[in-house]
């Protein structure tokens, strides 16, 4: 059994995957994961499905230093905004194992929402580039573990009236 970064309420109704050492850019991962952080399933995975063919933006809030803008970060109140393709096929890929992780233990999949959802920095791969007048300089790549917590929502029930009592 892993250890997750969090643990759920009630674990019966929670369905959980993650992935480990994948190869695509930390920081966009971290911003695409933040964005659809609590989110229900089915609007998360449309929601990046419409990323990946950039009819909507990711908001780059944390790691924004160089990044452009464009009229889509306007629907999260931000001018920055990018679409990661890479990070989106990653992030997707895993609430779709928890979406089918939750099928198999029986949990409702329609009432699914993403409760926790966290990447972490895996250790730097190592290359080289080769440079003019026989300099080498490093060539890295900033893979990362990514982990998802899905947890089925129980229906409110709305509070009784009360009797006033003469």
């Amino acid at each position: 059994m892993v250890r997750y970064g969090a643990t759920p309420a009630n674990p019966a109704k929670s369905a959980s995957a993650r992935l480990s050492h994948v190869r695509t850019s930390f920081k966009n991962t971290r911003e695409t994961a933040q964005a659809v952080n609590g989110w229900e399933l089915e609007k998360a995975l449309t929601y990046l499905a419409n990323v990946a063919e950039k009819k909507q933006a990711i908001p780059m809030r944390r790691y924004a230093s160089s990044t452009g803008r464009t009229a889509q970060g306007k629907e999260f109140g931000v001018s920055k905004a990018r679409w990661p393709v890479k990070s989106v096929g990653f992030v997707s890929g895993l609430l779709k194992t928890a979406k089918a992780n939750a099928d198999a233990k029986g949990l409702d999949t329609s009432k699914l929402i993403i409760k926790h959802i966290q990447v972490n920095q895996a250790p730097k791969m190592h290359r080289r580039t080769y440079r003019a007048h026989g300099r080498i300089n490093p060539y890295m790549s900033s893979p990362c573990h990514i982990e998802v917590i899905l947890t089925e929502v129980d229906e409110e029930v709305p509070k009784a009236k009360e009797v006033v009592k003469a």
